[in-house]
């Protein structure tokens, strides 16, 4: 079995590829999947770590849309299900059927809410999660304890999907070499090459691992860099037009405690005309989200403080309990890539397309931009089609329906190894190579060491903040714990990457400046440090 331990020394070749993807989020992961899956030579290149950005920092649902549904975007939806149906399957050890329940406190929004949803039902067709229906007063209480009955009528039951982004977008880059492809993290794009006639011939790129410069060539190039689009698209025409305006998503994770509840809560109508989430996550609450529009991007966005007392005084309004910031336990915030050519002025995101735009510059440059998380293997398909058709590549069919994901498997295990797939034995032989790799992290945590060795040698974890944000999660559930154990980690990985005390001091001091952005009551003077190494 092939794992996610890529060789670094294959751009010292001389290689010419067929196809060159930027970015290594959803987007990018999955186009460089679809075109390596036709048989193309294909190489991806991430300028951090997988699902750095975006992609590692999404409200973790599968899902159509329920509020494209009332917005009329039909077609978006009926998409998006078939596709959240795919994944189910595909990647059957990380996409997981949630129920969600919308509070009703008027019959007007029983009847809106059940016919809306029955209509998605509709839509879903073969692919449905689950039948929407009525639920009483009593039963909406016994499903979630937590919520503030006051005024309550009943509520409406519908099903969607629920994932681990950070952890499907590892499990991707995995299959993506499987099927004969090349993907490297920590390489960055310097600039875009380009022939006698000005068309697109390849890339060049830093290698931060190495530190060595490289000069790439390929039949074509993709751009999936998310909101660093524009970034890319600068390299081809400087001061070209920029064709994103990001927007900021905050989430704040609480206490499972607050609702008591293996199912969901779908808030319909906040005071801004939005919705928000209330979602079982890692044993934890993950409420959100915001839309925030900014003005710039950057790999470590900042939650405003009115996004922070936005989501907390909109949960303490349907929660029995009062939420405080003394009960946060890790804050994150996502940009989103919206897609805005000619909108660049307006300051609602609700004037901005939720659907992706697929671009091909003179140059013949490709980009591909906008979407969301359950729709990338639909973006990637068109994209890989665009690039055969501007770069002339021999027509072969997009297998990626029927793929299946790396490690995917339906089990029923209660283990938290189980996100794990069928990679799981192999990290349970690691324990047996040493007993000692046993040892949990953290009290509060079910994680061993073990999975920091396997991060390291079959997942392409070069730091500490690779492992505690995006292989575990811990970063995004619980900070502190983060903290915590963030020296252990450190310890662990250099010994395995033959690293010495100074590197370990390094990647905790680090990690720190980092995590000290996801509190809402810093532990730590933060620290000025490269974050786009």
């Amino acid at each position: 079995m092939k794992y996610c331990k890529q060789e670094r020394g294959i751009l010292g070749s001389t290689t010419e590829w067929d196809l060159i993807v930027i970015g290594g989020g959803a987007t990018g992961l999955g186009t460089a999947l679809d075109s390596a899956s036709r048989g193309f030579k294909t190489l991806l290149l991430e300028q951090s770590d997988f699902a750095k950005g975006t992609s590692s920092r999404s409200t973790k649902l599968v899902h159509g849309g329920v509020r494209y549904l009332a917005q009329g975007d039909i077609s978006l939806v009926y998409q998006a299900l078939r596709e959240r149906g795919l994944l189910q399957v595909n990647a059957a050890h990380l996409v997981s059927k949630e129920e969600f329940i919308i509070p009703c406190f008027s019959w007007f929004s029983v009847a809106k809410y059940l016919a809306g949803l029955k209509m998605y039902d509709w839509l879903s067709g073969k692919y449905s999660f689950g039948r929407s229906k009525f639920l009483s007063r009593k039963e909406v209480c016994a499903k979630i304890p937590g919520l503030d009955d006051k005024g309550l009528i009943g509520g409406i039951s519908y099903f969607d999907g629920k994932f681990d982004d950070a952890r499907l977008a590892v499990n991707i880059a995995q299959t993506c070499m499987e099927q004969g492809g090349t993907v490297l993290n920590y390489v960055k794009v310097t600039g875009l090459l380009k022939d006698e006639n000005g068309k697109i011939s390849g890339v060049s790129a830093f290698d931060s691992i190495t530190e060595t410069k490289h000069k790439l060539y390929a039949k074509a190039v993709v751009n999936a860099t998310g909101v660093f689009v524009d970034d890319i698209l600068q390299m081809n025409i400087p001061n070209a037009e920029k064709l994103v305006r990001p927007s900021q998503g905050v989430h704040v994770v609480l206490n499972s405690s607050f609702l008591n509840s293996d199912s969901a809560l779908m808030i319909p109508e906040t005071s801004d005309k939005r919705v928000l989430f209330a979602v079982p996550w890692h044993s934890r609450l993950l409420v959100g989200t915001t839309d925030t529009p900014i003005e710039s991007h950057s790999l470590e966005p900042r939650a405003l403080d009115q996004e922070i007392d936005f989501i907390l005084s909109t949960a303490s309004q349907y929660f029995k309990t009062e939420v405080t910031k003394k009960d946060v336990l890790s804050v994150f915030a996502g940009l989103r890539p919206l897609a805005a050519p000619g909108k660049n002025d307006t300051n609602s995101t609700k004037e901005i397309s939720r659907d992706h735009k697929l671009i091909v510059s003179d140059s013949g440059l490709v980009t591909i931009t906008g979407g969301k998380w359950t729709t990338y293997r639909k973006m990637s398909e068109e994209t890989v089609n665009q690039v055969i058709r501007t770069a002339n590549l021999e027509d072969r069919k997009c297998v990626t329906k029927e793929l299946r994901i790396h490690s995917s498997e339906v089990s029923s295990s209660k283990s938290h190894l189980k996100i794990y797939g069928t990679d799981r034995p192999f990290i349970e032989e690691l324990v047996n190579e040493n007993p000692e790799w046993n040892a949990k992290l953290h009290p509060h945590f079910p994680n061993i060491k073990a999975e920091i060795v396997w991060a390291v040698r079959n997942e392409m974890a070069y730091t500490v903040e690779d492992v505690l944000a995006r292989r575990l999660r811990i970063l995004f559930v619980d900070v502190r714990a983060a903290m915590e154990m963030s020296r252990d980690v450190a310890k662990l990985m250099a010994a395995e990457l033959n690293k010495g005390a100074d590197w370990i001091e390094d990647q905790v001091r680090e990690f720190k400046a980092i995590a000290n952005q996801y509190l809402l009551e810093p532990q730590i003077e933060t620290e000025e440090i490269l974050l786009t190494k």
